[in-house]
């Protein structure tokens, strides 16, 4: 079931680019939005990013990393 989003106080210079990037995509101001929070709700947060981060498994430890970083410089 959808439900109804009201937003208030929206400053006009907003309101006024919104409408604008809107009728540039051949949209209504509403379909326009929506499609914007689509994309927001989708996104993961950082918490989500970091736990995924967290649960990986293999790649290289922390000592490789500074060995290869280290080599590098040394290389230069």
């Amino acid at each position: 079931m959808s439900r109804v989003i009201q937003v208030r106080n929206v400053p006009d210079e907003v309101h006024t680019s919104l409408r604008e990037q809107a009728s540039a995509a051949g949209v209504s101001l509403s379909e326009y939005v929506l499609a914007e929070l689509v994309q927001v709700a989708g996104r993961s947060t950082n918490a989500q990013i970091l736990l995924r981060a967290a649960q990986r498994e293999g790649g290289f430890s922390r000592e490789e990393i500074v060995a290869a970083v280290r080599s590098g410089r040394d290389q230069r």
